[in-house]
């Protein structure tokens, strides 16, 4: 016979949401911005040269003279609440939390540099006893230096728990519809005002680590004519899944195959880098008679530095400078109805499957 003066307890496991983003500097000025690339570069899943080098390239060339530049970019950007990334991030947790209001169920954001840390993020989990925690790496498309870095950052801060928790990784969704849909949704009202071309420009890779990450060891051909298609063999290519996701964005349109083209972005040091060149591709375009061209930025699922000033700011500039009229940047995802509705219903799909 049960004693009813014993307080009995839900034991069902609790279920926890983690975001996980790049991160972004605490405020726009050289010293933030410093610190926040003294831990972004020194991660050998992004910078991956010997050590020492590392260092030496760090503490000799990019903290001396980088962040000045990086910091006035910030500036440009900068939202009254923060940082646009960070703004963004906050806004897309609480629009989730309201789709999971009353399940139990808690949402957490977790920075690999800056704040809010991923510790931090996983200890407010820890405190509503998840023993459940569904992970979400914000980079649509797989690359070590960033999707890796991330679970890497993760398993790191787990590994000690005496009490592991249950993680769960939802895998990039570079391919999948609600993703696809909800950036049709967001660039609708762009290609409904007719643009002569489409741009899909995707943040830039060294060659090296899409060699990296081609198992057979012969598929990479260092050109872009192996990732137009993806194919089992180049499946964990970076690129590859760029041409997919622009594929796919482009189908949703039934744009022809002349009116959208794909580019890298945000070029860093001398190494070769995965090509056409953002740039150097707007700058033929220009010069090939395209007057008004809208961008897209599937590698980023919130507006930031590499979206708002390298491209809405800089990008343009350059685009008018050889010809150009007008370049419009589709805004990112950020918070906006469509993908917290279809954020939702992957992340429903993980709990339930």
């Amino acid at each position: 016979m049960q004693n009813s003066n014993v307080k009995t307890t839900d034991n069902k496991s609790r279920t926890g949401i983690l975001l996980i983003n790049l991160g972004t500097p605490d405020a726009p000025n050289t010293r933030e911005v410093r610190a926040y690339l003294r831990s972004l570069l020194s991660c050998d899943r992004v910078l991956d040269i010997n050590p020492i080098g590392r260092w030496l390239l760090l503490n000799l060339i990019v903290l001396p003279l980088r962040p000045s530049r990086s910091a006035k970019a910030y500036r440009e950007i900068w939202l009254e609440d923060g940082s646009p990334l960070l703004v963004y991030s906050q806004k897309l947790r609480i629009a989730l939390a309201e789709q999971f209001s009353g399940e139990k169920i808690f949402i957490e954001l977790g920075m690999q540099c800056g704040k809010p840390s991923i510790k931090n993020a996983l200890d407010c989990l820890r405190k509503e006893d998840c023993d459940r925690i569904i992970v979400l790496p914000m980079y649509p498309q797989y690359s070590s230096s960033t999707f890796g870095s991330a679970v890497e950052d993760l398993y790191k801060e787990v590994l000690h728990d005496w009490n592991m928790p249950h993680l769960q990784i939802i895998q990039p969704i570079f391919s999948d519809s609600r993703f696809i849909d909800a950036w049709a949704k967001v660039g609708l009202p762009f290609i409904e005002s007719e643009p002569d071309h489409v741009l899909f420009s995707f943040h830039g890779l060294p060659i090296r680590h899409l060699e990296k990450s081609d198992t057979s060891g012969n598929w990479c051909k260092n050109n872009h004519e192996c990732c137009i298609d993806l194919v089992n063999e180049n499946r964990n290519c970076y690129s590859a899944q760029c041409y997919h996701t622009a594929k796919l964005i482009a189908e949703r349109y039934n744009l022809s195959a002349e009116k959208w083209s794909v580019s890298f972005q945000s070029r860093f040091g001398r190494d070769e880098w995965v090509k056409p060149d953002t740039e150097k591709h707007l700058a033929r375009l220009a010069e090939n008679g395209v007057k008004r061209v809208v961008v897209f930025c599937p590698a980023f699922v919130s507006d930031c530095l590499e979206t708002l000033e390298e491209i809405g700011i800089r990008a343009a500039e350059h685009f008018r400078k050889h010809g150009g009229e007008e370049l419009e940047l589709i805004p990112s995802l950020n918070d906006h109805p469509e993908w917290v509705f279809s954020l939702a219903s992957i992340i429903r799909q993980q709990i339930s499957g």
